[in-house]
Protein backbone atom coordinates (compact mmCIF):
# COMPACT_ATOMS: atom_id res chain seq x y z
CA UNK A 1 0.00 0.00 0.00
CA UNK A 2 1.33 3.39 -0.73
CA UNK A 3 0.69 6.73 0.70
CA UNK A 4 1.50 10.30 0.12
CA UNK A 5 -0.06 13.56 0.98
CA UNK A 6 0.07 16.62 -2.16
CA UNK A 7 -0.84 20.09 -1.96
CA UNK A 8 -2.34 21.66 -4.92
CA UNK A 9 -5.79 23.04 -5.66
CA UNK A 10 -6.03 21.07 -9.21
CA UNK A 11 -7.23 17.15 -8.80
CA UNK A 12 -5.55 16.47 -12.21
CA UNK A 13 -2.37 17.92 -11.08
CA UNK A 14 -2.73 15.58 -8.00
CA UNK A 15 -3.22 12.89 -9.81
CA UNK A 16 -0.54 13.41 -12.17
CA UNK A 17 2.11 14.07 -9.02
CA UNK A 18 1.19 10.42 -7.61
CA UNK A 19 1.73 9.03 -11.74
CA UNK A 20 5.04 10.43 -11.13
CA UNK A 21 5.91 9.33 -7.82
CA UNK A 22 4.36 5.57 -8.39
CA UNK A 23 6.95 5.82 -11.80
CA UNK A 24 9.72 6.54 -9.47
CA UNK A 25 9.14 3.34 -7.12
CA UNK A 26 8.41 1.05 -9.90
CA UNK A 27 11.89 2.08 -11.35
CA UNK A 28 13.57 1.83 -8.56
CA UNK A 29 12.29 -2.09 -7.57
CA UNK A 30 12.83 -2.75 -10.91
CA UNK A 31 16.29 -1.42 -10.36
CA UNK A 32 17.17 -3.53 -6.84
CA UNK A 33 15.79 -6.21 -8.39
CA UNK A 34 19.43 -8.78 -8.03
CA UNK A 35 17.62 -11.48 -10.78
CA UNK A 36 19.20 -10.91 -14.28
CA UNK A 37 17.98 -9.31 -16.78
CA UNK A 38 15.97 -11.36 -19.87
CA UNK A 39 15.50 -10.14 -23.17
CA UNK A 40 11.54 -11.12 -23.57
CA UNK A 41 9.84 -10.92 -26.66
CA UNK A 42 9.24 -7.09 -28.56
CA UNK A 43 5.64 -6.16 -26.81
CA UNK A 44 3.27 -3.98 -28.50
CA UNK A 45 3.34 -0.87 -26.04
CA UNK A 46 0.00 0.48 -27.03
CA UNK A 47 -1.64 -2.64 -25.25
CA UNK A 48 1.18 -2.63 -22.33
CA UNK A 49 0.67 -1.14 -19.27
CA UNK A 50 4.07 1.53 -19.17
CA UNK A 51 3.17 1.31 -15.09
CA UNK A 52 1.17 -1.40 -13.31
CA UNK A 53 0.60 -0.91 -9.30
CA UNK A 54 -2.00 -2.78 -6.89
CA UNK A 55 -3.46 -1.89 -3.66
CA UNK A 56 -3.44 1.92 -3.80
CA UNK A 57 -3.76 4.23 -0.90
CA UNK A 58 -3.18 8.20 -1.92
CA UNK A 59 -3.86 10.77 0.14
CA UNK A 60 -4.20 14.27 -1.23
CA UNK A 61 -4.00 17.48 0.50
CA UNK A 62 -5.25 21.33 -0.17
CA UNK A 63 -3.41 24.13 1.81
CA UNK A 64 -2.66 21.30 4.05
CA UNK A 65 -5.40 20.07 4.81
CA UNK A 66 -6.60 16.38 4.00
CA UNK A 67 -8.96 16.99 1.16
CA UNK A 68 -8.95 13.82 -0.87
CA UNK A 69 -8.48 9.46 -0.36
CA UNK A 70 -8.20 7.26 -3.43
CA UNK A 71 -8.23 3.57 -2.79
CA UNK A 72 -7.95 1.03 -5.81
CA UNK A 73 -6.93 -2.34 -6.23
CA UNK A 74 -4.75 -2.08 -9.38
CA UNK A 75 -4.10 0.93 -11.42
CA UNK A 76 -2.83 0.26 -15.08
CA UNK A 77 -1.20 3.41 -17.16
CA UNK A 78 -1.08 3.42 -21.07
CA UNK A 79 0.86 5.89 -22.24
CA UNK A 80 1.54 4.60 -25.70
CA UNK A 81 -1.92 4.55 -26.55
CA UNK A 82 -3.80 6.17 -29.29
CA UNK A 83 -5.27 8.04 -26.40
CA UNK A 84 -3.00 7.95 -23.23
CA UNK A 85 -5.25 6.48 -20.23
CA UNK A 86 -5.29 4.92 -17.03
CA UNK A 87 -7.63 2.21 -16.24
CA UNK A 88 -8.70 0.75 -12.88
CA UNK A 89 -10.01 -2.33 -13.72
CA UNK A 90 -11.26 -3.61 -10.32
CA UNK A 91 -13.28 -0.43 -9.53
CA UNK A 92 -11.84 2.80 -7.70
CA UNK A 93 -13.28 4.64 -4.49
CA UNK A 94 -12.59 8.52 -4.26
CA UNK A 95 -13.79 10.09 -0.64
CA UNK A 96 -13.79 13.88 -0.14
CA UNK A 97 -13.29 14.99 3.56
CA UNK A 98 -14.68 17.84 5.43
CA UNK A 99 -13.10 20.44 7.58
CA UNK A 100 -13.32 18.03 10.85
CA UNK A 101 -11.56 14.92 8.64
CA UNK A 102 -14.89 12.64 8.21
CA UNK A 103 -16.13 11.74 5.02
CA UNK A 104 -18.91 13.62 3.86
CA UNK A 105 -18.81 12.84 -0.31
CA UNK A 106 -17.65 9.46 -2.16
CA UNK A 107 -17.60 7.78 -5.54
CA UNK A 108 -17.47 3.96 -5.60
CA UNK A 109 -17.64 2.21 -8.75
CA UNK A 110 -16.28 -1.35 -10.64
CA UNK A 111 -14.58 -0.26 -13.02
CA UNK A 112 -12.50 3.51 -14.30
CA UNK A 113 -11.05 4.74 -17.06
CA UNK A 114 -9.43 8.28 -17.26
CA UNK A 115 -8.53 10.03 -20.51
CA UNK A 116 -5.30 12.11 -20.08
CA UNK A 117 -5.65 14.06 -23.15
CA UNK A 118 -9.69 15.13 -22.85
CA UNK A 119 -9.20 15.17 -18.66
CA UNK A 120 -12.50 12.56 -18.87
CA UNK A 121 -13.43 9.77 -15.93
CA UNK A 122 -15.55 7.15 -17.16
CA UNK A 123 -17.18 5.17 -14.47
CA UNK A 124 -18.74 2.20 -14.92
CA UNK A 125 -20.56 -0.75 -13.38
CA UNK A 126 -22.72 -0.13 -10.55
CA UNK A 127 -21.40 3.39 -9.88
CA UNK A 128 -22.78 4.95 -6.55
CA UNK A 129 -21.85 8.72 -4.87
CA UNK A 130 -23.02 10.40 -1.82
CA UNK A 131 -22.91 14.23 -2.44
CA UNK A 132 -22.61 16.40 0.53
CA UNK A 133 -26.01 16.53 0.83
CA UNK A 134 -26.22 12.92 1.27
CA UNK A 135 -27.80 12.24 -1.60
CA UNK A 136 -27.18 8.99 -3.00
CA UNK A 137 -26.79 8.40 -7.23
CA UNK A 138 -26.78 5.40 -8.34
CA UNK A 139 -26.25 4.37 -12.01
CA UNK A 140 -24.65 2.10 -14.34
CA UNK A 141 -22.27 4.81 -16.19
CA UNK A 142 -21.04 8.17 -15.39
CA UNK A 143 -18.69 10.36 -16.95
CA UNK A 144 -16.70 13.19 -15.06
CA UNK A 145 -15.10 16.19 -17.44
CA UNK A 146 -13.05 17.94 -15.16
CA UNK A 147 -11.90 20.06 -17.76
CA UNK A 148 -15.57 21.33 -17.70
CA UNK A 149 -15.77 20.54 -13.89
CA UNK A 150 -19.16 18.18 -14.34
CA UNK A 151 -20.53 15.04 -14.29
CA UNK A 152 -23.39 13.45 -16.74
CA UNK A 153 -24.69 10.12 -17.53
CA UNK A 154 -27.15 8.86 -20.51
CA UNK A 155 -28.15 5.96 -18.58
CA UNK A 156 -30.72 5.66 -15.74
CA UNK A 157 -29.96 6.92 -12.55
CA UNK A 158 -31.71 6.44 -9.44
CA UNK A 159 -31.78 9.60 -6.95
CA UNK A 160 -32.03 8.52 -3.04
CA UNK A 161 -33.26 11.67 -0.78
CA UNK A 162 -34.23 12.44 2.76
CA UNK A 163 -37.41 12.02 1.87
CA UNK A 164 -38.01 10.90 -2.07
CA UNK A 165 -36.76 8.98 -4.56
CA UNK A 166 -36.37 10.15 -8.39
CA UNK A 167 -35.37 8.39 -10.97
CA UNK A 168 -34.71 9.11 -15.33
CA UNK A 169 -32.88 8.38 -18.06
CA UNK A 170 -29.55 10.66 -18.23
CA UNK A 171 -28.37 13.79 -16.32
CA UNK A 172 -25.74 16.71 -15.77
CA UNK A 173 -24.30 18.06 -12.80
CA UNK A 174 -21.74 20.16 -11.02
CA UNK A 175 -18.77 19.22 -9.86
CA UNK A 176 -20.11 18.80 -6.46
CA UNK A 177 -23.27 17.22 -7.47
CA UNK A 178 -25.71 19.78 -5.53
CA UNK A 179 -26.97 20.99 -8.90
CA UNK A 180 -28.11 18.68 -11.35
CA UNK A 181 -30.91 18.15 -14.03
CA UNK A 182 -32.51 15.20 -15.16
CA UNK A 183 -33.13 15.01 -18.69
CA UNK A 184 -36.25 12.40 -18.92
CA UNK A 185 -37.14 11.69 -15.76
CA UNK A 186 -39.55 8.61 -14.60
CA UNK A 187 -41.08 8.77 -11.78
CA UNK A 188 -40.82 10.59 -8.19
CA UNK A 189 -41.54 8.17 -5.23
CA UNK A 190 -41.92 8.86 -1.43
CA UNK A 191 -40.12 7.02 0.78
CA UNK A 192 -41.59 5.27 4.38
CA UNK A 193 -38.90 6.63 6.56
CA UNK A 194 -39.76 3.72 9.30
CA UNK A 195 -39.07 1.26 6.70
CA UNK A 196 -36.73 2.66 3.99
CA UNK A 197 -38.22 1.51 1.39
CA UNK A 198 -39.87 3.51 -1.54
CA UNK A 199 -44.21 3.97 -0.86
CA UNK A 200 -46.44 2.27 -3.60
CA UNK A 201 -48.05 5.06 -5.23
CA UNK A 202 -51.76 4.85 -4.39
CA UNK A 203 -54.08 3.85 -7.64
CA UNK A 204 -57.58 5.04 -8.25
Amino acid sequence: MHKSNFHGKNLQSHLLTIFVIFGVLFTVFACNNDKPDQIGAVLNRATTPKMKATDITTVISDSGITRYRISAPEWNVYDKSVQPYWEFPDGVVFERFDQNLKVDANIHCNYARFNENDQIWELRGKVKMTNIQGELFETEQLFWNQRQQKFYSDSLVKITQTTRIITGIGFESDQNMTHYTIRKPQGIFPVDEKNQTVAKPSVK
